[in-house]
């Protein structure tokens, strides 16, 4: 499904992993489910959506769909800013005085057509023989 905006049409998706700082151990079942919601509270907030969202005890996994207006580091530092807060307020302890997360993360961009598929797509489009404007 394409994002319509005013002036766009866009599907920009990204794996996003965010690791607790020095990847330690905290997360349990409730936990995880706290730091799902506060991820979706952002999403909503922000304009973006968490398509899936899973994690183990030290790190998570999301899937998001993003307008262009925003920057992965935007969406990251929210992310991890909120839910921290949250998980703190909650009662849970963080690895590390205030910070429940590394200022870390992987992000990399995900669907759509392979790489080798897309450069022949734009390999084969019909490129003017003549140098200039043509005339009429």
């Amino acid at each position: 499904m394409y994002r319509r905006e005013r002036h766009s049409v866009t599907d920009i998706k990204i794996h996003l992993i965010c690791v607790t700082k020095y990847r330690q151990p905290v997360f349990n079942d409730d936990g995880l489910k706290l730091i799902e919601q506060s991820f979706r509270d952002v999403a909503a907030k922000m304009d973006f959506e968490v398509l899936e969202f899973n994690g183990e005890a030290n790190h998570v996994h999301v899937l998001l769909e993003y307008p262009p207006k925003l920057s992965i580091s935007q969406i990251a530092n929210a992310l991890k800013g909120v839910s921290s807060r949250r998980y703190g307020q909650a009662g849970y302890k963080k690895p590390h005085k205030e910070a429940l997360w590394s200022p870390s993360y992987f992000a990399v961009s995900v669907g759509g057509a392979p790489i080798e598929v897309l450069k022949q797509y734009i390999k084969d489009q019909s490129r003017p023989r003549t140098a200039g404007l043509v005339s009429h």
